[in-house]
């Protein structure tokens, strides 16, 4: 096996010379050819060598020299020798040096040796073999062509004295593993041989050659030119990447940023992406393109050049000639509309002729064109499901070729993946904004103010599941109450969202009749089967949703609840920790049968209750429970706004501004009705004690300040009193009860028999009492109670300036 250091060859002549000339290193074999000891000659100029002749072409851009010099001898005669000398770059940034070296002449001739004769016969390609001592014993003609210098010259060099590059390095490392394990090894590389314009994909197959008893003595190096299999092999890598990168979101932004970042560089070293702006009228794009086409900057991307690299455009790259959002107008004979207009790519290239003629249109486009070194434009029309979307265009200015036909397929592939997905990006936006428009339509614009509450809300739709059927409302009860609901349906999109317009007007519908919360959560669940029939037997039970409904009473206090398969809420009294209120849980709606069933508390004034939906605790990478701790210590942070409060509750459980699925939430701080403000009265069944009552009832007017309504008042509570002595059932209690903008008349008895409202005819003696009330009051009606019914009415008082 040959010495790891090449230097302890005596057959070959090397000698290192630095840049300023001064020989370095002298071996044994150069001893030989020129009598000299290194002693002698190292650390003096190599030019004392030379006797001033010399024959050979000029060094080669790749710093390589091959050629005839005339040496001086020790003993003073002149040698003629055949030198191959190569610059070599110092790895530490130290100065550089040149190898020169100067093989033996062949000891025998190729056609005599036997490995030679072996290699030569086997192998088709361009051959060189190697002895047991990495020296090469002979080339073929097509690698001696390969490696640019004669033949004959070759024999007894090494692989790194041909070249210093570390392919050549590699190579010789790779040489001596098959010389000590007999198993084959290859290389691959890419590199330019001497004498191409343009870089080629290589492999180099090492093959052991043994003798007839099996020993390794030397080794056969083929290599192959396999640069298609390699183009080929990378434009299948560059569309599985860009099947695997582009579209990863439903953004149309984020879709074009991807297919600008794979092509860059791999296909281009400037990519723009330029989609046509859709109708107003309809969110699509123009069916028929006509120049002059308005295209709108969507996404682009440049690959910056090396610095180092030194090349002739290092310190500039193509600026783009549209900024981010820009709409730009392409008449017809630019590549963008023409492309457009024939449905195929438009390729320009200068080494063609036709790039100023593409680019001509825009004078300000072809001087950026000139000046940055542009010489190839390819556009490509971004085209899926018979809509034109836009056109990419590719440009290369620091890649020396143009694009080929091969490439023009490629980007029209990589094109066309990218060009559907935007589309798919595109319709999920244009549902999404419209979704987005019917949720938050049918959501409360504002909460209505209520002498119970002080509520604020918050809606966040998912950022990427689409929009769900999230909602929340307040609504206004008779006796100065208020209802609370917060629900979310099952599923996303359009459907969802239309569910949840019509759960939350059936809400409303069913709170309006005094429905207790249980009552109405069982409603609700027979409406969301009967949705659930309604959509198809195909699709039974698609249609579910989970709701939590709280009815809460600043008289008494006292708050009632319950729930359909929705978190619990959290109470935060006004001195205490927040907490998750103990409610039982019942089944989702949609499920049908099972019982739902309500609790009560008593909330002190100033204890702020929230209500939310799953998605403000829930997520893919915390757990249900961590979620509500941290909603907890956002409440209970001190704060006197509710939007504030809102606002951190958002921040501390979403801090990226964005949730995986709909979030609602609702927060309310209770208040209580001073006893001051609240009037009672048990009244005997007896229709001559109605007068006596009109008196007590002005009287307490009179306290209030209210004499200004005491003319509508007398006739309302004479009216609804007198109807409860005449059809009611004892117990009769009269309860009148005021806050700064109204003023309630509520008569309750124990009969479950509702009142109706009619219109009397003219020779009736009685039936005009309902109607009177109707007419004299803002709004009236009843509820039905466990001991038997509450007939209200109010009545707006006017504020004194």
């Amino acid at each position: 096996m040959s010495p790891v250091n090449p230097f302890d060859d005596a057959a070959t002549a090397r000698v290192v010379v630095d840049d300023s000339g001064t020989l370095r290193e002298w071996n044994e074999g150069a001893r030989l050819l020129l009598g000299h000891l290194a002693d002698e000659v190292v650390g003096s100029p190599a030019a004392d060598l030379l006797d001033g002749r010399h024959d050979g072409p000029p060094p080669t851009e790749n710093g390589r020299w091959h050629g005839t010099l005339a040496l001086r001898h020790r003993d003073g005669h002149t040698v003629s020798v055949w030198v191959l000398a190569h610059h070599r770059t110092a790895a530490d940034g130290a100065p550089g040096s040149w190898l020169a070296v100067a093989p033996p002449a062949p000891a025998a001739a190729p056609q005599d040796d036997p490995l030679i004769r072996a290699a030569l016969t086997q192998s088709p390609c361009a051959v060189m073999v190697f002895d047991d001592r990495l020296l090469l014993r002979g080339v073929n003609d097509a690698m001696a062509r390969l490696l640019g210098l004669p033949r004959d010259r070759l024999h007894g060099l090494r692989a790194t004295d041909i070249n210093s590059r570390p392919q050549n390095m590699e190579l010789e490392r790779l040489l001596r593993r098959v010389l000590a394990t007999g198993r084959r090894q290859d290389l691959r590389s890419h590199l330019r041989a001497e004498g191409e314009e343009r870089a080629h994909a290589w492999v180099a197959l090492m093959a052991p050659l043994t003798d007839a008893d099996g020993l390794v003595r030397g080794v056969c190096v083929s290599a192959h030119d396999f640069t298609e299999q390699h183009l080929a092999r990378e434009r299948l890598q560059l569309v599985n990447e860009a099947s695997v990168r582009v579209g990863s979101t439903l953004d149309v932004n984020r879709t074009a940023e991807e297919l600008a970042d794979v092509c860059v560089p791999a296909l281009a070293d400037f990519v723009s992406v330029d989609l046509l702006d859709p109708r107003d009228n309809g969110g699509e794009p123009d069916t028929v393109v006509e120049p002059p086409v308005g295209l709108r900057r969507t996404a682009h991307r440049t690959h910056l050049p090396d610095h180092s690299a030194g090349s002739a455009h290092s310190s500039t790259c193509p600026p783009a000639a549209a900024e981010t959002g820009r709409l730009d107008f392409y008449p017809a004979g630019s590549p963008q509309a023409e492309c457009l207009l024939s449905g195929r790519a438009i390729v320009a290239a200068e080494a063609h002729g036709d790039l100023e003629r593409w680019m001509g249109w825009d004078p300000a486009r072809l001087r950026q064109v000139r000046e940055h070194g542009v010489h190839s434009v390819m556009s490509v029309p971004l085209q899926a499901r018979g809509t034109t979307l836009g056109v990419a265009v590719f440009i290369r200015f620091r890649r020396l070729h143009p694009f080929t036909h091969d490439d023009v397929l490629l980007a029209e592939e990589v094109s066309a993946r990218a060009a559907v997905c935007i589309d798919n990006a595109r319709r999920y936006s244009r549902e999404r904004e419209a979704t987005l428009t019917l949720q938050r339509s049918l959501l409360p614009r504002w909460l209505p103010p209520t002498a119970a509450v002080q509520a604020a809300s918050r809606y966040l739709p998912a950022a990427r599941s689409g929009v769900g059927g999230d909602w929340f409302d307040v609504i206004p009860l008779s006796g100065m109450r208020v209802a609370m609901v917060v629900g979310d349906v099952v599923g996303h999109g359009i459907a969802a969202s239309a569910t949840m317009g019509r759960l939350r007007t059936a809400v409303r519908t069913l709170a309006d009749i005094d429905l207790t919360p249980e009552e109405l959560l069982t409603h609700l669940d027979d409406l969301v089967v009967r949705l659930s029939e309604e959509s198809g037997d195909d699709r039974a039970g698609e249609v579910g949703a989970t709701c939590l409904y709280a009815v809460y009473d600043p008289v008494s206090r006292h708050c009632a609840m319950a729930r359909a398969g929705h978190p619990a809420p959290v109470l935060v009294p006004p001195d205490g920790p927040a907490r998750q209120v103990e409610l039982p849980s019942g089944p989702p709606l949609g499920v049908g049968g099972l019982p739902f069933e309500s609790a009560e508390l008593e909330l002190r004034e100033g204890s702020v209750l929230a209500l939310y939906t799953d998605g403000l605790v829930e997520s893919r990478d915390r757990d249900p429970d961590a979620g509500l701790a941290l909603l907890c210590e956002a409440l209970a942070a001190p704060g006197d706004s509710l939007d504030a409060a809102c606002d951190r509750v958002l921040h501390s459980l979403l801090p990226a501004g964005s949730a995986g699925d709909d979030v609602a939430l609702l927060l309310a701080r209770t208040r209580g009705l001073p006893t001051g403000q609240v009037a009672t009265w048990d009244i005997p069944a007896d229709p001559s004690l109605v007068a006596p009552v009109r008196k007590q009832v002005l009287d307490q007017l009179a306290v209030w300040g209210l004499t200004d309504a005491s003319f509508t008042v007398e006739l309302v509570v004479s009216e609804l009193v007198t109807n409860a002595i005449r059809y009611g059932s004892p117990p009769i209690r009269l309860r009148l009860i005021h806050d700064a903008t109204t003023l309630i008349c509520e008569v309750s008895d124990s009969s479950h028999t509702a009142p109706h409202l009619r219109r009397a005819r003219t020779w009736d003696e009685g039936g005009r009492g309902l109607l009177l009330v109707a007419q004299l009051t803002q709004r009236w009606g009843s509820r039905h109670t466990t001991e038997g019914k509450t007939i209200w009415a109010e009545l707006g008082l006017v504020e004194e300036e």
